[in-house]
């Protein structure tokens, strides 16, 4: 067949090319299967030959850069598949290629298309002191999940409500989240990301008061919808800013400070059930909820005196003088950020051309490579809930009865060390994202989940069962999604959506992962009595199987590449002959400009334009596609 021949002959390809001059086809998933291409040449170089590159070389050039090359003249092969030029046949020749010659673009980990490791990145004390501003935000959802998990059972006495009103209660956050998620695009897109925080943390403070003062269930549930939709802004924002500001070399390690974060409120949460112990029960959880309203209080103040704003949201409104300050700010004195503004500009072209729309028919009718990454983000959102993480950590008190501990002081001191666990595996896979990547972390992270409640399954097999072997049990299990899944799937999301989507895609994904996580909290105690206890956890181990087996086959490696680098690295995975024609022209565009100028690329703001659909050739890519 066309599929298994492109296999030979990318395999072909590779052994004749060496073990050390890969292709951008390796590293990625196994549904990456590229197939011949016998469309029009994507032409990057338009009459150019390779002695032109040393306009890129020259000291004199603006941002002082240099670009690789193979020293060959343009359209030459040299990976022993036949073909007379780029585009014009063989499995990777539409593809950008190492190879190829100096101007030739093609998708690489860096902060920018032109580094290549030669620069040295630091973090600087700006980009340290705005992430971790946004990550307060974090520890107001982080704190509404803790505190109701000891809060809860008061509630439900004091007002005398039912499991179904207690299921309601737990699940009307998820409802009212998917609202705050929707709307948060609309904020974060028209009025930038630090007004869209500081509309999140207004939200937290009323809902908060709310609570505190509720004198029924119709009380609690108005102030969950102020709660609610601070929620949702807060999941879809967080990763969002933080990979916008945060250099592609440590975006894994500084995207998962949020779901630090996040664990610290929730351990905070937990710690309020033993400070507030002591009072009457119709008075302890209200102090417990009141004490949250300090985090949103407090972001309010950051977002108005201390974080900067997005730079690529800035970009994107036209205000460059601001953009390039701020960019100033994350990578420090002495690096050279022309070409990362470049890059920008470029791939709002780009994408906009590409997607010849605007608004939200860039989601609704996407090209492929942002179709792709779309059903990868929302799948990974969805995942990250169908595996029941919510459900497990707001019933954990129950899961504890059910094992036999009921002294409320045991049950308090067990969720703090919990907590403690999983906060401390989040700093591990923090670290490890930038190192080892994302797709061996989620892999492992998936593997000790499933077996974590394939053991818990067995353990509740029965009549009778082990409260210590449950909390060993448990431990894994959250360990093991503080490892990967629990920051990675936030990670992936905020960093393989292209600028022009991002805040929108975000915004979807994070309504599908509240839907999961509603449908599975709200359901959570009357289907494990209805299954039994083992057959709950039996069946979340098999979704996390499943997780696996998606991800292992359409997941690609996203470890340290630029965020203007996405759109053009799903199209290579893709195949979309419409993201590369538009990177095509761009590129003959800029390589024009430096060679007629003969100083370099000069950083100038440009301005997206649409190019008629019948100017764009016509698709002509075969290839497996999400």
């Amino acid at each position: 067949t066309t599929s298994s021949t492109a296999k030979i002959m990318s395999s072909k390809s590779r052994q004749k090319r060496g073990p050390n001059t890969a292709t951008v086809a390796d590293g990625y998933s196994l549904s990456d299967e590229r197939q011949p291409v016998t469309g029009p040449d994507l032409n990057f170089h338009d009459g150019f030959t390779d002695d032109d590159d040393n306009i890129f070389s020259s000291s004199g050039g603006a941002s002082g850069f240099q670009l690789p090359g193979s020293g060959r003249g343009v359209g030459e092969r040299t990976d022993g598949v036949s073909g007379g030029g780029f585009g014009l046949g063989g499995v990777d020749a539409h593809l950008l290629n190492p190879d190829a010659p100096r101007q030739f673009r093609k998708s690489h980990e860096g902060e920018h298309r032109h580094d290549f490791g030669g620069v040295e990145v630091k973090l600087t004390s700006k980009t340290y002191l705005w992430v971790m501003c946004a990550s307060v935000n974090s520890i107001n959802l982080g704190y509404d999940i803790g505190v109701n998990i000891g809060a809860s059972p008061l509630v439900q006495q004091g007002f005398g409500l039912s499991n179904l009103q207690l299921e309601i209660f737990f699940g009307s956050l998820n409802v009212f989240a998917m609202i705050g998620a929707i709307l948060s695009h609309h904020v974060a897109d028209n009025h930038g990301r630090k007004n869209a925080f500081m509309f999140s943390a207004i939200n937290f403070i009323c809902g908060v008061l709310i609570l505190c003062v509720s004198q029924g269930f119709t009380g609690l549930m108005f102030g969950r919808l102020f709660v609610g939709l601070g929620v949702g802004f807060g999941l879809a924002l967080d990763p969002l800013y933080i990979s916008e500001i945060s250099p592609a070399a440590f975006r894994g390690e500084l995207v998962t400070w949020s779901e630090i974060a996040m664990n610290f409120g929730i351990l905070m949460g937990y710690c309020s059930g033993l400070a507030f112990g002591n009072l009457e029960d119709g008075a302890s959880w209200r102090y417990m909820y009141a004490l949250g309203a300090g985090f949103p209080c407090a972001m309010l103040f950051f977002a108005n005196f201390t974080m900067a704003e997005s730079p690529r949201w800035l970009l994107m409104r036209g205000q460059y003088s601001r953009a390039e300050r701020v960019l100033k700010e994350i990578y420090g004195k002495g690096y050279d950020i022309t070409p990362i503004m470049l890059d920008m500009q470029e791939a709002v072209e780009r994408e906009a051309e590409a997607g010849k729309s605007i608004g939200w028919d860039l989601i609704l009718f996407p090209p492929r490579a942002f179709r792709r990454a779309l059903i990868l983000g929302i799948t990974l959102a969805v995942a990250q809930q169908a595996v029941g993480i919510d459900a497990i950590q707001y019933f954990l008190i129950f899961v504890l009865e059910e094992s036999g501990i009921r002294s409320r002081l045991g049950q308090t001191c067990i969720l703090i060390f919990l907590g403690i666990i999983k906060l401390l595996f989040i700093f591990v896979g923090g670290k490890m994202f930038d190192r080892k990547g994302r797709r061996p972390l989620l892999f492992i992270s998936l593997c000790g989940m499933a077996a974590a409640l394939m053991m818990l399954s067995v353990n509740f097999f029965g009549g009778s069962h082990s409260a210590s072997f449950s909390i060993f049990i448990l431990s894994i299990y959250l360990a093991m999604f503080s490892l990967g899944l629990g920051p990675g799937a936030w990670l992936v999301q905020a960093e393989i959506f292209s600028n022009v989507i991002r805040a929108k895609a975000m915004s979807v994904a994070t309504f599908a992962n509240r839907v999961i996580a509603t449908l599975i909290s709200s359901t959570f105690l009357s289907t494990a009595g209805a299954m039994s206890w083992s057959a709950f956890f039996f069946m979340m181990s098999l979704v996390c199987l499943i997780v696996l087996m998606f991800l292992y086959y359409f997941l690609p490696e996203t470890k340290c590449r630029p965020l203007e680098d996405m759109s053009v690295y799903f199209a290579e995975i893709t195949s979309d002959r419409k993201m590369l024609d538009a990177e095509a022209r761009i590129t003959r565009e800029r390589v024009a400009k430096a060679h007629a100028e003969e100083t370099g690329p000069i950083f100038e703001p440009v301005k997206a334009r649409s190019v008629p659909r019948e100017a764009l050739p016509d698709s002509r890519v075969t290839g497996t596609m999400a």
